[in-house]
């Protein structure tokens, strides 16, 4: 694990007026020189959202931090786009495009076990239940690399041609039970209206060599769909088990069931598919066989025609397992989200600066199966999402703990590589030129 640099206090470096050249070239040296100087701020800023974490639609806290950095670099600034979303407005000096940068900055329900002198202890409500609370997917990075983006292209404001918006989205990992969030909230409620970005870019961390760069072009990452499922029975006393119908044993038979689905009933030599169940609750006491018991988790696909095949046979297993044993299942289906697809036209035109930004470490991936929200934004404009590798040095994409664990890691090096992602897109993008060093 590489020693944590000490960092200046989160007021000094946002205070600090900061000398970076506002060289317009994307040439690897013109985006160190540019970059370089307004790391600081960026771990700074990294660190102080990690220690105060907040969940989806709670982000209060770090959208009014944001709102005040944006502020302080000169841009128009929205507010509460999308419960607490924030968008930055930033004019070029010269006539042009108008493209958006995009940022996640909700954290999870999580614990965090990593031992870190600014190691989140946050507690927060999630479902009824007092949970920790951490940036266990790596979002806390996400929002300092885009604002740290900011400050260097807000410093070549002059010579932009075009305009920049900087979109800082809550609730990416989904809103609390019951209330609207997240990229489709923040698209109706105007996040890429008034000015229309011709194209949208994001960037997440992810587990992978420090500092390298992949991308998929069209489909790269799976649609979700939510699965709730109710199971009913009949409540009894555990001693007499045949006097009710038992939900816990028949929602052990619809988990294993639903696993045959992909394992048996799909083609996946057309696409990959995952069924998961990832919470089950179900009684309150050893002795009592209760009345149900609640069943929650998603269905990935990246085919549209076999997602329906999937929820079809998930709807069908569980109802008929549950009606071979007398009792009930209740399958209702919500919160889906789209294909990440990366426009082909725009990957091709764009992967130039992805290798000026890191050079030598940039490569095609495979599918991801995690989902994203992103796909709000791109049904209406092209978009690009690529992932940043933050490992430890010498530790495998196998070995690091994954996005999503309480020991999930970001190194820290291999932040300015996801800055300087940021600007080169945003700048070549504008010169209309990507493809060639100006």
């Amino acid at each position: 694990m590489p020693i944590i640099r000490p960092a200046l206090t989160l007021l000094a470096l946002l205070t600090a007026s900061g000398t970076a050249s506002a060289q317009g070239g994307t040439r690897p040296a013109d985006l160190d020189a540019n970059v370089t100087p307004v790391m600081a701020k960026v771990i700074a800023w990294r660190r102080d959202f990690h220690e105060h974490p907040e969940l989806g639609n709670s982000e209060v806290r770090t959208a009014k931090v944001v709102a005040e950095a944006l502020r302080a670099m000169g841009m128009e600034v929205r507010e509460k786009v999308g419960k607490t979303g924030v968008v930055g407005v930033l004019k070029g000096g010269k006539p042009g495009p108008v493209i958006a940068l995009r940022a996640d900055m909700d954290a999870l329900p999580v614990t965090e076990e990593v031992d870190l002198p600014f190691k989140s202890t946050a507690k927060a409500t999630f479902n009824g239940q007092t949970v920790g609370v951490m940036h266990a997917c790596g979002h806390d990075s996400h929002v300092a690399m885009l604002l740290g983006a900011a400050e260097v292209l807000a410093k070549m404001k002059a010579e932009l041609g075009g305009t920049v918006v900087f979109i800082f989205q809550p609730a990416e990992e989904g809103p609390p039970a019951g209330e609207a969030g997240g990229a489709p909230l923040m698209v109706a409620e105007g996040a890429i209206a008034n000015p229309k970005p011709e194209a949208i870019f994001g960037l997440h961390v992810w587990p992978d060599e420090p500092g390298k760069i992949t991308y998929r072009p069209k489909g790269a990452m799976s649609a979700s769909d939510q699965i709730d499922i109710v199971v009913r029975g009949k409540q009894t006393h555990g001693a007499q088990a045949w006097r009710g119908v038992d939900p816990i044993v028949v929602s052990a038979q619809i988990i294993s069931a639903l696993q045959t689905i992909t394992a048996r009933q799909t083609d996946i030599t057309l696409a990959p598919a995952v069924v998961t169940i990832g919470m089950v609750t179900g009684g309150i006491r050893r002795n009592i066989i209760p009345d149900s018991v609640i069943m929650q988790g998603t269905i990935r696909t990246f085919d549209n025609d076999m997602r329906k095949d999937v929820l079809m046979r998930v709807r069908r297993t569980a109802e008929r397992i549950a009606e071979a044993s007398g009792a009930t299942a209740l399958v209702t289906y919500g919160g889906p989200t789209d294909v990440v697809y990366n426009d082909p036209a725009l990957t091709a035109r764009m992967a130039p600066s992805l290798e000026r930004a890191a050079s030598g470490k940039v490569n095609a991936s495979g599918l991801w199966m995690p989902s994203e929200d992103f796909p709000a934004f791109t049904k209406e404009i092209p978009g690009l999402y690529v992932f940043l590798g933050v490992n430890a040095v010498g530790v495998s994409a196998y070995d690091a703990a994954p996005n999503h664990s309480p020991k999930f890691f970001v190194n820290e090096d291999a932040l300015p590589v996801g800055v300087k992602a940021y600007v080169a897109l945003a700048m070549d993008y504008l010169k209309g030129a990507p493809g060639r060093i100006p």
